[in-house]
């Protein structure tokens, strides 16, 4: 057990993802909302035809309940999730939602249900990576892969996973090499994207289990090949090896995580602007982000969490 789970940190954060054929999907919305309500739990889940995808947070009592009542389904009932722990709640509500794709690529009939890449489990990721035969490619957006990254690893620099197929497509010189590998935050889209590999004509497909975050919760800092922080989707922003929550802080007006030497910047207002955005953000833009961010710190004083911060 790491020192991020620990009964200090009392918040329990469960992310989790499963791809398997669920039609009935939406039949499962109004339990398992009224369920999250009922404990105190929040974060966002995402279930479609596909699976289901998301990261919750809440008492520890309140998570395990939603876990058991997925695990009841007979479609989840092999569902895995990997937890870590928040000084405060990481989340301002619960929002369930319905959609078409638990991690939104755009093509058309890539089911990981049917094909999908090999599993790598953490301890033997340095290994493959290590590999000279080995492409290693990050998945993520380029706002994740600017606070890190596995040494060596190619950055598609893609804004969204929609640009993933194209830049896959514009780059042959992937085949160079006889495996591939690739990562993301959680395992999720690293194995979608292993199912579009496979039917591009990739053979030797590999995915790191559990994603960058097991890879940091199980193998020691002193033997790891990551460079820097995982971004992650709520408001802890990054986390380190342990599981330990980052130094980083979001930017409001873009979402970019920025370091505590960017927070120096001239550019940078709390909730206004920072080196990522000033200059693509108009005066108009920036007075209304202020008049938020006064709206959010009459809130702090009132012992309140405006909706907005």
């Amino acid at each position: 057990m790491t020192d991020s789970l620990t009964p200090i940190s009392p918040f329990l954060v469960a992310a989790l993802y499963h791809f398997v054929s669920v039609p009935r999907f939406a039949s499962l919305h109004g339990p398992l909302q009224t369920l999250c309500e009922e404990n105190g739990v929040k974060g966002t889940l995402l279930v479609a035809h596909e699976g289901i995808n998301g990261t919750i947070a809440g008492p520890d009592a309140g998570i395990y309940a939603v876990l058991s009542f997925l695990r009841a389904q007979p479609e989840f009932s092999s569902l895995e999730h990997k937890e870590s722990r928040a000084l405060k709640m990481p989340f301002l509500r619960m929002k369930l939602k319905l959609k078409k794709e638990i991690v939104t690529m755009g093509v058309e009939d890539i089911d990981p249900n049917k094909v999908v890449g090999t599993y790598v489990a953490a301890k033997d990721w340095n290994a493959l990576i290590s590999d000279p035969d080995t492409i290693v490619i990050d998945t993520r957006n380029d706002y994740e892969t600017a606070i890190g990254t596995f040494r060596g690893a190619l950055d598609p620099k893609t804004k969204t996973f929609r640009e993933f197929p194209d830049w896959v497509r514009d780059n042959p010189g992937l085949h160079n090499k006889p495996k591939v590998a690739m990562y993301c935050t959680g395992g999720i889209r690293c194995e979608k994207a292993t199912a579009f590999m496979k039917a591009e004509g990739f053979d030797e497909v590999y995915h790191l289990k559990g994603g960058i975050l097991k890879y940091l919760e199980e193998v020691p800092q002193e033997e790891s090949l990551w460079d820097g922080a995982c971004f992650v989707f709520d408001e802890r922003v990054s986390v380190e090896h342990g599981l330990q929550q980052g130094e980083h802080r979001l930017c409001h007006a873009c979402r970019n995580p920025i370091t505590s030497e960017e927070v120096t910047s001239p550019h940078y207002e709390e909730g206004v602007s920072c080196s990522h955005c000033y200059n693509t953000r108009t005066e108009e833009d920036r007075l209304r982000y202020r008049q938020r961010q006064h709206q959010i710190a009459l809130a702090r004083k009132r012992g309140q969490r405006h909706i907005g911060s």
